[in-house]
């Protein structure tokens, strides 16, 4: 399972020019998921973006939680995360997993987030054509993968 982090002062994420879900102050969050994930992926992972100190405190530094920050969560499904551009131009998605597997893995991790966090996650919704909008905070980007666990 893999994600990209981005610390936010704000994103939002609209299907057909309908925002469907939007935040101020937090983090919104690309999950790739592939065919050996499991449910010990969302927790690893899940426990992981719940407790990293990646938002300033009082003297600038790195030190807060977004629990500690009252921050916001927007979790997009995405399967491009998975691409292998080891060969050729055209990127191969032979690692994402299918829909079936990967919609109710997206789910249980969005669930397992919003448990952690004591607080709703929003969400894209799974499969449309989106367009996610952002303002990226410092900027910080974050890529954690439960496949390796550094």
């Amino acid at each position: 399972m893999r994600s990209l982090l981005q610390r936010v002062s704000s994103a939002s994420v609209s299907v057909d020019e309908k925002t469907v879900s939007s935040i101020q102050n937090g983090l919104l969050i690309l999950l790739g998921i592939e065919e050996a994930d499991d449910s010990s992926d969302i927790d690893w992972l899940s426990s992981k973006i719940s407790q990293l100190r990646i938002f300033d405190d009082a003297e600038g530094k790195m030190n807060l939680s977004i629990q500690d920050v009252a921050g916001k969560v927007i979790v997009v499904s995405q399967f491009t995360l998975h691409a292998s551009t080891k060969k050729g131009n055209r990127p191969s998605f032979l690692k994402a997993a299918p829909p079936a597997t990967s919609e109710p893995l997206y789910r249980a991790f969005c669930d397992a987030l919003s448990q952690k966090l004591n607080s709703p996650v929003s969400r894209g919704i799974f499969g449309a054509d989106m367009q996610v909008t952002l303002t990226n905070d410092g900027p910080v980007t974050l890529w954690i993968d439960s496949r390796d666990k550094e």
